[in-house]
Formats: C-alpha cells, sequence, structure tokens
C-alpha cells in the first residue's frame, strides 16, 4: 500500500489482453480462462470494435480471430498497432485462406503470430506470456 496516497500498488501490474472473436461465446470464453490466468480482460466482437476498445483501453496484447466482419482481424491488429505500437498481437484461425491476407501483412511490415483454431487454453496462455 502506498503510505501517501492509501492505494494498493501492485509490484507487476497484470498484462491487458483484448479479446477479438464475432463468436461471442470463444470471446467471453477466453476471456474468462486469460482472467483465470492473471491477465485484465476485455472483449469486443468485429474488428471495428476491436479498434475502438483498443483506442479507449490500451491493451498490452491483442488476441484476435481473423475472420471477422466489417474489418478482419489483420486489419485490426494492423491499425492498432498504428495507435499503440508496443502492442503485441497474437492472431488465430480456422481458416486456410488467413495464408494470403498474412502475407500481404508481410509485404506492409507486419509480422503476426498466428495459431490455428480450435485453440486449447494451455497452449495460449504459454504464447501469450512468452509475448
Amino acid at each position: 500500500m502506498d503510505s501517501h496516497t492509501g492505494a494498493v500498488v501492485q509490484d507487476s501490474p497484470r498484462p491487458r489482453v483484448l479479446v477479438a472473436d464475432d463468436e461471442r461465446v470463444i470471446a467471453d470464453t477466453l476471456a474468462i480462462i486469460l482472467r483465470q490466468n492473471g491477465f485484465e480482460t476485455a472483449t469486443a466482437y468485429n474488428g471495428r470494435e476491436a479498434v475502438e476498445a483498443a483506442r479507449r483501453w490500451k491493451p498490452d496484447l491483442l488476441v484476435s480471430d481473423v475472420m471477422m466482419p466489417e474489418l478482419t482481424g489483420i486489419e485490426a491488429a494492423i491499425q492498432i498497432r498504428l495507435l499503440i505500437p508496443e502492442c503485441k498481437v497474437l492472431l488465430f484461425s480456422g481458416q486456410t485462406e488467413t495464408a494470403a491476407m498474412l502475407s500481404d501483412a508481410r509485404l506492409r511490415g507486419y509480422d503476426f503470430e498466428i495459431l490455428q483454431k480450435p485453440v486449447h487454453p494451455t497452449d495460449l496462455i504459454d504464447r501469450l506470456r512468452m509475448l
């Protein structure tokens, strides 16, 4: 506790993870699992929501599905990186056509890590801790 303000001081703040997936059950479930493992979380249910949430909340990490309506996870990740360059990004997808999208992002200077769906929670947590 800070003796001057009375506020509780944490030695190491919990990493802030923004979870984005258009399948609400997946986004909400991942957020719960991450909270139970020491992360602070927020959720977004499409790419545009993810960018707006990142603008307001300033996450340390973005975990996002690639294929989402309105704005893909890759486009959202690029916009978030422009807003918050230090934000780490971990994408996941069950779609094979994401390879071309990732290649295009690499040509634009963005190299994102990707996990294949279904993502096992232990694999996700291990990967996030490595980031």
